[in-house]
């Protein structure tokens, strides 16, 4: 009987615990990925491009959740939206922050609310890394959905 109490209570030591896990700063793991600069052979220009870490790579097509600032694109025609870990006259388009500061998001429906510029939103969607298409961040969230 003694033993079963004690199993017991290691169970919900255990499960309390996991629940109480921090969830993933994101944003961190972004952050280790290092950009070299190549030519693009087809553009005549260098860019950008990431070395995405291993356990960056490790989670690409896992749900993982980003919360960030919203940047202001046409999201009432279209179904992504753009996060920036920092504010809009911070971000990556428009002051001094890297490419490892923004994300895209495909959403599978549009919202259903209008999102302000420098609204802080979490979105949730599989990720996938960008190392080659210049035309596409490096860092996106397919399948995504906005969670607050």
């Amino acid at each position: 009987m003694m033993k079963k109490l004690m199993i017991v209570a290691l169970v919900i030591l255990v499960v309390g615990a996991s629940a109480q896990q921090k969830p993933l700063d994101m944003w961190g793991m972004f952050t280790k990925t290092r950009f070299v600069e190549k030519l693009n052979r087809e553009f005549g220009m260098y860019f950008l491009y990431p070395i995405f870490p291993d356990e960056l790579k490790a989670m690409e097509g896992k749900e993982v959740s980003v919360t960030g600032f919203y940047i202001p694109l046409d999201m009432v025609t279209s179904n992504y939206a753009v996060l920036s870990k920092f504010p809009n006259a911070e971000c990556f388009f428009c002051g001094g922050a890297g490419p490892e500061s923004i994300v895209v998001a495909y959403l599978k429906k549009k919202p259903t609310k209008r999102i302000n510029v420098d609204e802080i939103i979490t979105i949730k969607g599989k990720l996938k890394l960008n190392d080659s298409d210049i035309d596409e961040l490096n860092f996106i969230l397919l399948d995504a959905e906005i969670s607050n």
